[in-house]
């Protein structure tokens, strides 16, 4: 295969702290690499560097002449945001009006000729990722870094999005804390932790075991090098106890060669993974009564004064029922839960819908608003979960949040910092009813791991608006599904997803496995693969030609020669 881009001895640090510690990778051709790590370690900071947009601190990363590189960022840059969806696509072709064919090409095949003229800034989040990835392959990359594409899509997209990957035939970097994309998308596993990247020839779920193997082995290793370890420390300090008491000077020797020896095995002992500060776990209280939160005859508006967008009738949800609200974006889940806590918050429900006076009723919110950006760590959490301020304090350190933070303001906190607090915040109080819009944006996988298991073993009562296919089958034993204007209960998440595609006319053959099947939207052909192999050699013989002869390599020329007339013929070139 060819190399498309290395790294070499790439270090990075964010303030004091070492953020990439000597890193080498490669990207071959063809490569379809997930890169997956825990929140802050380094995945989006590793896309930018490989991308260009910015430098290591040491280290370099060297781009091959053949490779096209597009990086396909979360968000569309600030200065396209005012643009309709046609410009955005033409800007990446330097607005040159002779490429409108191509445009109007990329809108067809990204389904957006609809919105061609609309202001992005009205698109959804799924249009935008499809806008990111046109934008990126009106370039004819080989090669697509992208961070993240799978945030905040719903179903419908989300498919679209993997049966896209399924189908290009470039290599591809996907960071992404989607399991089942990565384990359907990708055959290479990056998993970047303390620094370091530990690769695996194999997709997500796989690698992760792998690595959890590997951990295990280094845990027996280190505890038998400590054995040794601490078998010589006995042995050295004896052996110097009577060389002192016996004037034996040979002991006295003996025993400082020990203790070098110790230092040295010291220096020399495997390194074990450090264990997640934290784990999410949920305390739940089961209320005996018929309904912890009875929707009758509810109508939800996504703002006052505006129409209602959906209507919510006879739906009851009791302690244990674990309840997946399913729809696409823009139907009214995350309305539902606003409007319902704001009303519970004031006391002044709407008629149509009830709760239960004795439940406590906890809601975390997708935006992360709960938490005041003007308060400190310790207030926020107080506000929240008032308990005294020693338990408080033992919590937040617990948490990963040391005692010198505990009075930073939560504005500068990080998005996956602001969820783990208003996570804790949840964990330390004791509710019979959760509400948790899109809990899993900020959660990375083992994360996404903890509160799925968080979930099952709550004793209360659960209502999950999420697009997150594995914690809904994992944690969710009833579907409610938005479906023209009204919630209607499925059988199966199976049977929810498939009536959720059925009303949003998704073309059936989109979600075929067959990855033949898949979109082909910049995808290589065959004989543009082969001119770019003819290209590398007639580029790989001519450097070799170059060196002195007695550095030269005859048989690399001669196979390299043989391929290019196998290529020339294949091509219909004129061999000279």
């Amino acid at each position: 295969m060819t190399t498309l881009m290395s790294t070499h001895s790439l270090q990075m640090t964010a303030g004091h702290l070492p953020l990439l510690d000597n890193l080498n990778l490669s990207i071959q051709s063809g490569d379809r690499i997930g890169l997956i790590g825990a929140n802050g370690c380094g995945k989006s900071s590793l896309l930018s560097l490989l991308a260009g947009q910015c430098q290591p601190h040491e280290g370099r990363v060297q781009q091959a002449s053949l490779c096209r590189c597009e990086f396909v960022a979360q968000h569309l840059p600030i200065r396209l945001q005012s643009l309709s969806t046609r410009a955005v696509l033409l800007d990446a072709m330097g607005m040159d009006p002779a490429l409108d064919w191509q445009v109007d090409k990329m809108l067809t095949d990204l389904q957006l000729e609809e919105q061609a003229e609309l202001p992005v800034e009205a698109l959804s989040g799924g249009q935008h990722t499809r806008l990111q990835l046109g934008r990126a392959l009106l370039r004819q990359p080989n090669l697509l870094l992208l961070d993240e594409p799978s945030n905040h899509l719903d179903l419908p997209s989300l498919l679209w999005l993997e049966q896209f990957l399924l189908g290009w035939r470039g290599a591809l970097v996907l960071v992404s804390h989607d399991a089942r994309l990565l384990d359907r998308v990708t055959s290479d596993t990056l998993i970047l932790r303390d620094g370091r990247i530990h690769r695996f020839a194999l997709p997500c779920s796989q690698a992760r075991t792998a690595l959890a193997e590997e951990d295990e082995q280094t845990r027996q290793r280190r505890a038998d090098e400590q054995k040794e370890i601490d078998r010589l420390s006995a042995s050295s300090k004896r052996l110097a106890t009577w060389g002192r008491e016996h004037d034996n000077e040979k002991l006295v020797r003996q025993a400082k060669s020990m203790e070098k020896r110790i230092i040295k095995l010291q220096e020399e002992q495997s390194v074990v993974a450090a264990n997640a500060p934290w784990r999410l776990e949920l305390r739940g209280l089961s209320l005996p009564a018929d309904a912890l939160l009875r929707l009758e005859a509810l109508d939800i508006c996504p703002a006052p004064g505006l129409p209602p967008l959906l209507r919510a009738e006879e739906l009851r949800l009791r302690s244990g029922d674990r309840v997946a609200l399913l729809g696409a974006n823009g139907a009214g889940k995350s309305s539902l839960l606003r409007q319902c806590w704001s009303e519970l918050c004031t006391q002044s429900p709407s008629e149509g819908w009830y709760w239960h006076p004795g439940a406590s009723i906890a809601y975390y919110d997708q935006s992360l608003q709960r938490l005041c950006d003007e308060d400190t760590l310790t207030d926020a959490l107080y506000s929240l979960a008032p308990l005294p301020a020693v338990a408080l304090r033992q919590a937040l350190i617990r948490a990963g949040f040391p005692y010198s933070r505990h009075g930073q303001g939560v504005a500068t906190l990080s998005g996956g910092e602001r969820a783990r607090l208003l996570f804790l915040a949840l964990s330390l109080g004791n509710h019979h009813l959760l509400w948790l819009d899109e809990p899993t944006n900020h959660l990375d996988l083992a994360g996404k791991e903890e509160l799925a298991e968080a979930l099952n073993g709550f004793a209360g009562g659960v209502l999950l608006v999420s697009h997150d296919r594995d914690l809904i089958e994992h944690s969710c034993n009833r579907f409610w599904l938005i479906k023209e204007g009204r919630i209607v209960e499925a059988h199966s998440a199976e049977r929810a997803y498939a009536e959720l595609i059925d009303s949003q006319q998704w073309d059936p053959a989109h979600d075929s496995l067959d990855p033949t099947s898949a979109p082909q939207i910049g995808i290589e052909s065959d004989e543009e693969r082969q001119l770019a192999r003819w290209y590398e050699l007639e580029a790989l013989l001519a450097a070799d030609l170059a060196r002195k002869p007695r550095h030269q390599t005859p048989r690399l020329q001669q196979a390299w020669r043989d391929e290019l007339h196998q290529l020339t013929a294949c091509l219909g070139l004129n061999e000279c």
